[in-house]
């Protein structure tokens, strides 16, 4: 997917990836639709040319980096490093300044992916990471309504808790907020 709002320069990227061998699902004129065609479209990967990225386009990225995650190379002729900073903390994998090199399309793309990837798998790996500990307070929490309501000891109320979850085939987290849930969230 390609957005540029200079048609001469939206050109000389769509010529320079299809000598490359990839194929262009969709032009912008610019990042007012950017979500709504990444949505339609599903690309591989998205190249934004600009001049600088403005506040809109960078918040257009982050948007699109919660909901609809891609890689994103973004050209652009402003080098300065704290704009640079905001584009990556927006979701962009590759920001290339001083314009475009059709000899370096190809590696800049591949470099996009990359860091794209490696940053989804981080992501998984803290999404996951939370998810267990969330799910660690939960269960630890469940034992404790158990022990004070049934007198349990603090190895008999986890028992339980592994138990349902057996015999119900849920995560043992679920059933610990389940419990939760039936003894008012104490």
């Amino acid at each position: 997917m390609l957005v540029d709002d200079d048609r001469c320069r939206l050109q000389r990227l769509q010529t320079a990836l299809t000598d490359a061998g990839h194929e262009v699902v969709l032009h912008l004129g610019g990042t007012d639709d950017l979500l709504r065609g990444i949505e339609q479209y599903l690309p591989d990967v998205v190249l934004i040319d600009t001049e600088a990225p403005g506040r809109d386009t960078l918040e257009s990225l982050g948007q699109i980096s919660r909901e609809r995650p891609r890689p994103i190379v973004l050209f652009s002729d402003n080098g300065d490093a704290e704009m640079i900073r905001r584009a990556i903390h927006a979701g962009v994998s590759a920001y290339v300044v001083d314009g475009l090199s059709a000899s370096r399309l190809k590696s800049l793309i591949e470099v996009a992916i990359a860091q794209f990837e490696q940053h989804q798998a981080l992501k998984r790996e803290l999404d996951d990471a939370r998810a267990r500990l969330t799910d660690r307070d939960d269960i630890d929490r469940a034992k404790q309504v158990l022990m004070r309501r049934s007198g349990l000891s603090e190895n008999q109320a986890y028992e339980r808790l592994r138990r349902l979850a057996m015999d119900q085939k849920l995560k043992l987290g679920d059933v610990a907020r389940a419990v939760l849930a039936v003894a008012g969230d104490e």
